[in-house]
């Protein structure tokens, strides 16, 4: 059919529809005013990012709260997504039982790609970067590798525009410090272990 026109759901639309059951059934998120269906996740999936959650949350103990496949609000592109894993503000539980993380309490997201990988790298890396988030780590689960979209202090600015990331690096191995600790040496390696 030429000429459709697809609805677009604000987030008060998406938690409406959440509140009254709608959604129950369904493993979606809303990217960009869209409710896009979730691909199930698979047995390696599972593992490598419990497995990568755990180690994180050990190497940065309290500095950080390690939210795993929940939601944080993206406001101006009206999107709801569910990353893998979330690197956020230690703030009180009071704080998100008001809201889910917004871009300012998020370190940075990471992302286990198989079957998602398409949406991973081209969708969402959009959406993250419109949305201000300087740090978006996608696990690539078929090459085994980590590539990492960042913004970097260029021209005077450090965050990511609605063109997207000033850097992008692939990993096959080494370590890596996330922008936000840069004391942290996280191990590529240990994120496939």
């Amino acid at each position: 059919m030429s000429g459709v026109i697809t609805a677009k759901w604000t987030i008060e639309d998406y938690h409406r529809m959440i509140a009254a059951g709608i959604l129950d059934d369904r493993q979606v998120e809303l990217l960009n005013g869209e409710i896009v269906e979730m691909p199930p996740e698979g047995t390696p999936h599972a593992a490598y990012s419990q497995n990568a959650a755990d180690y994180l949350r050990l190497l940065l103990g309290g500095r950080v709260r390690i939210r795993e496949a929940k939601p944080v609000t993206l406001r101006p592109n009206d999107s709801e997504p569910e990353p893998d894993i979330a690197i956020v503000a230690p703030h009180s539980v009071a704080v998100y039982l008001q809201h889910h993380p917004y871009p300012e309490d998020i370190f940075w997201l990471i992302e286990y790609s198989d079957s998602s990988l398409k949406k991973d790298l081209e969708v969402k890396t959009q959406i993250y970067a419109a949305a201000g988030i300087r740090e978006y780590w996608v696990i690539n689960l078929k090459a085994k590798e980590l590539i990492v979209f960042r913004s970097l202090k260029v021209a005077g600015t450090d965050s990511p525009t609605a063109a997207g990331y000033q850097s992008k690096q692939t990993f096959a191995g080494g370590s890596i410090n996330p922008l936000a600790f840069p004391d942290v040496s996280v191990s590529v390696q240990q994120l496939f272990s």
